[in-house]
């Protein structure tokens, strides 16, 4: 089952101008008061949509079919980044210091778009779409897994989410199977050395010399300890010790950042690390502080969900615009939902050299070619349609 083409086309221009008033008044992760506000009347403005706030800056719309079926979850990010935008269109940023320079005003827009247009068909709906309109994706802990404690997944039986693309050229839809985006975890230590005059290093215990062994055999950690076929990377991103040129600190702190794939790999890496600290200070008289902090999990595709959208996007748009994507080492905090329900989160391209879009996200003159809302709208009601009916 697909949408009549006519119908996306003909909300165009208003997906194009919620995008525009959006970028125009951005709003920080856990701050989107404003825009949560937005979000909600324009669904109100729609009918036949049961509309909550599962927290106190995301919105969740209810569409209940007129015939019993499976429940399907979309959902959309709505927060912006704490950067300075430096591009010069209309709608530029109203907010000083803050911008949306990873398409989440795109995603909010296509989301209201899908929802206009499917409450619209609400006599075609078996089941329940379930609209999520996300707060903070950008800082963690993440908004996603406040949104899962609020129960929005509950009788979910499946999520689909989308990321419009910069880095993807418009028409190409980017899919993957299995692992699409990597785990982010943190660590932050504390070398505790004993500090002294820069002239009798003999007289104390050197934390930065200390600290920089830690850093160099942390690497080893990729190198030797694990499978060569294996995806991790460990980025050691702070040092900070010292303030006088002549002293030797008491202290060195360390922090960095994990990026990885395998769960069961992600839960040894902190014994990995503690393991060397713990050794190397061991052996200079030092001790150490390590705080290790789990963040986002990988972003794991489900196979029947992320085929329902392959067969979808060959369908509306062609083979060649199916482009299977490698896994990325940048996390998202779908994967939050993705835990408790299957899901599949696909790339919409949005790029365009012609154009001069060709900024990576989060940089301040990031843009997307606005055509790509379309693609988006496109994909999701019809992925919704195709799914509800054939798993009805």
């Amino acid at each position: 089952m697909t949408m009549n083409h006519d119908l996306t086309v003909a909300i165009e221009e208003e997906v194009i101008g919620w995008r525009r008033y959006l970028h125009k008044y951005p709003e920080l992760s856990f701050h989107e008061e404003k825009t949560a506000q937005f979000v909600y009347e324009t669904l109100q403005s729609f009918g036949d949509l049961e509309i909550s706030c599962p927290t106190k800056t995301s919105v969740m719309a209810r569409l209940i079919g007129q015939q019993p079926g499976k429940v399907l979850a979309l959902r959309a990010d709505m927060d912006a980044l704490p950067i300075e935008e430096e591009n010069d269109f209309d709608f530029v940023s109203q907010n000083k210091g803050v911008m949306h320079a990873c398409g989440h005003d795109g995603h909010t827009a296509i989301l209201l778009g899908v929802a206009k247009i499917l409450a619209q068909q609400k006599h075609q709906i078996k089941g329940e779409v379930r609209f999520l309109f996300q707060h903070a994706e950008e800082l963690p802990p993440g908004g996603a897994q406040e949104m899962v404690k609020a129960g929005v997944l509950d009788g979910v039986d499946m999520i689909i989410g989308a990321h419009l693309m910069s880095t993807l050229p418009l028409g190409k839809i980017g899919l993957s199977y299995g692992p699409m985006m990597a785990g982010a975890d943190t660590f932050k230590m504390t070398i505790v050395g004993n500090g002294g005059h820069a002239s009798q290093p003999d007289l104390t215990i050197d934390p930065i010399a200390i600290g920089t062994q830690v850093v160099t055999n942390i690497q080893h950690i990729v190198s030797r300890y694990l499978d060569a076929q294996e995806t991790l990377v460990i980025s050691v991103t702070q040092f900070h010790a010292g303030s006088t040129i002549n002293v030797i600190p008491n202290t060195a702190t360390i922090g960095g950042s994990v990026r990885s794939f395998n769960p069961e790999l992600r839960e040894k890496i902190p014994t990995f690390i503690e393991r060397i600290v713990k050794g190397i200070t061991e052996a200079h008289g030092a001790t150490y502080e390590l705080d290790y902090r789990f963040g986002y999990a990988p972003t794991i595709n489900d196979e029947v969900v992320t085929r329902f959208m392959d067969e979808m996007v060959c369908e509306l748009f062609g083979e060649e615009s199916r482009e299977f994507v490698k896994p990325t080492m940048a996390s998202e905090d779908f994967s939050a939902y993705q835990k408790v329900v299957p899901g599949s989160y696909v790339a919409i391209g949005a790029g365009n050299k012609e154009k001069g879009i060709i900024y990576p996200h989060h940089h301040p003159k990031f843009t997307f070619d606005e055509e790509a809302l379309q693609y988006g709208v496109k994909l999701l009601v019809n992925g919704t349609l195709k799914i509800l009916h054939l798993g009805g």
